[in-house]
């Protein structure tokens, strides 16, 4: 979609301040001349669901605020190229917030709050990462809450009860140049979840004599009930933390403040089509915990954002066209890092606690490819259910390209890992119609970060960089099991890659694959959202 804006304020004498009657046709203003100085701004990218370039700045006059009026909109002219424009100042605006809407299109199942109200050892975690890949730094925000029946500290009699607990909510970062932030408190009477929706906030310091909030709420809202804490949607990411002094081990920023909002790309599964719960149906069930969810495979945060406000003044057509750039901005070690169109992505895990031992890569920045690629690989020796410790290698592989996800997991193909305790990542996967390999490394030494543990609580168990360099190849798979076309040969220098858990003595080398009955199970086409839509009485939080 196309739309040509005109300036109504113009000094030439062959330009009305105000317009005849016949406002929107091009013969109303023969000598005006489009408000930015050119004749067109295409639009049409905007539509466009699966795209993560970047889009163009929309330059405008530097002046007072210029009345305008919107002359013709057409989808033939959609696929023009945008003209370029002269260089002029321009006002840089706050990203907007939106409220997450019902229904909203690429929610996964599992995106909501699973806490179900009963004292089972229980915790949640979020994740969030932001890629700049004009400064190659990444921004990865982890938010935890843990056993929360528990909304302050366990008394004596509470843990000679129950046994004791690691309580509270945690919000940690790690940032720019792998630096890192930590805010921990032990109660978490000030955190909220949605039940059926990515939405989360926590308050670990109210303003004076002002409730903190126990829900999604705006901007200024928040940022006047809160002095520090944080909230979240799918939509929109903002907070204020300090460190809280605990962390002496690695390079530490003393306070991170942050405001961004972000337009979802990919869920998990293709565009267009219903998103799957990563583990499958029967994560909709507390067995083989914890569970794992990705959220949102790919997303910008944030894109350029246009104002146009229209006003209706008698039988005139009146439009006030201010023009921004929006940005998004986080402020890190002293520094306020603007950005826009940033490649982002989001998962979850809940359950009794985190896997014995795991890996995990992720990269939404990638060079090679005519189209966006977001790959997510990950494994974990996970325990499973029954009275004796049994453990299970589980592993899966997915890659989300021109709106197609690939999908590999142990209940439609075979998964091979070998993982080194640090510095090296390889995995290659198959499935009856496509193959996969992909290879990560790092030199750089990591940064320690905290997860919830059954031990020690939200305490040091996992290393991570945003530094890893990674080759992802995807094939058609022929008939013989042979490779056939290549869809994907791309790199990258800013793969997020992580170990965790151990004990990590020496390289862990895996297969996964599930038995044919398990198989069969899990690939029965069951809606476990559609059945508890039915009865929404009894569907689980979270779901």
């Amino acid at each position: 979609m196309e739309t040509n804006v005109y300036s109504i304020f113009n000094t030439s004498p062959c330009e009305p301040h105000l317009p005849p009657m016949q406002l929107g046709l091009r013969g109303a203003f023969p000598c005006s001349r489009a408000a930015n100085g050119v004749d067109t701004v295409n639009l049409a990218q905007f539509r466009n669901p699966t795209s993560f370039r970047a889009v163009k700045k929309l330059r405008c006059r530097s002046r007072g605020r210029a009345f305008a009026i919107a002359e013709s909109v057409s989808s033939s002219t959609a696929d023009k190229p945008e003209p370029e424009t002269e260089t002029a100042a321009v006002e840089s605006a706050s990203p907007v917030y939106v409220p997450t809407p019902p229904n909203r299109d690429l929610r996964t199942p599992h995106s909501g709050y699973h806490f179900d109200g009963t004292t089972r050892k229980f915790f949640e975690g979020w994740y969030f990462k932001v890629s700049i890949p004009e400064r190659r730094q990444s921004f990865c925000f982890m938010y935890s809450v843990e056993n929360p029946a528990f909304r302050k500290k366990m008394s004596r009699l509470e843990e000679a009860q129950y046994g004791p607990r690691f309580t509270g909510v945690g919000a940690q970062i790690l940032g720019a140049d792998d630096k890192y932030i930590c805010q921990y408190n032990d109660e978490s009477q000030n955190f909220w979840g949605s039940r059926h929706e990515l939405a989360l906030g926590s308050t670990f310091v109210a303003q004076k004599d002002l409730q903190p909030p126990n829900k999604e709420v705006p901007p200024e809202e928040f940022n006047r009930r809160v002095l520090e804490g944080f909230q979240v949607t799918p939509l929109w990411n903002q907070g204020f933390i300090c460190d809280d002094g605990r962390t002496d081990y690695v390079d530490i920023v003393k306070t991170a403040r942050w405001e961004y909002s972000t337009r979802p790309i990919y869920g998990w599964g293709n565009v267009g089509s219903k998103q799957k719960s990563t583990a499958g149906w029967l994560a909709a069930f507390p067995v083989f915990e914890p569970h794992w969810q990705i959220c949102m495979a790919g997303g910008l945060s944030t894109g350029n954002c246009y104002f146009l406000l229209i006003y209706n003044i008698c039988y005139f057509l009146l439009c006030s066209m201010s023009c921004y750039e929006c940005y998004c901005w986080i402020e890190w070690d002293g520094e306020r890092i603007e950005f826009r169109n940033a490649p982002s992505y989001s998962e979850k895990n809940w359950g009794g606690a985190f896997p014995r031992k795991w890996f995990w890569v992720q990269c939404n920045v990638f060079e090679g490819a005519s189209g966006e690629v977001a790959l997510t690989a990950a494994g974990g020796l996970r325990q499973l259910p029954g009275i004796t410790e049994t453990y299970e290698n589980a592993a899966l592989i997915g890659i989300h390209y021109e709106g197609t996800f690939y999908e590999f997991v142990p209940w439609n193909g075979v998964v091979n890992f070998e993982v080194a305790p640090w510095g090296h990542w390889c995995m290659s996967a198959e499935n009856e119609t496509h193959k996969v390999e992909l290879e990560a490394t790092t030199e750089d030494p990591g940064t320690t970060l905290r997860a919830p543990t059954s031990e020690g609580g939200l305490a040091p168990a996992c290393k991570d960089t945003c530094f890893g360099d990674l080759r992802l190849q995807l094939w058609e798979r022929r008939y013989d099991g042979s490779k056939g076309k290549l869809i994907l040969d791309v790199t990258s220098n800013m793969a997020a890659v992580e170990v965790g858990g151990g004990p990590w003595f020496s390289t862990w080398k895996g297969k996964t694959s599930s038995p044919e009955l398990v198989n069969r199970a899990l690939n029965l086409p069951i809606d476990m959202e559609g059945i508890y839509g039915l009865v929404p009485l009894f569907k689980p939080p979270g779901l």
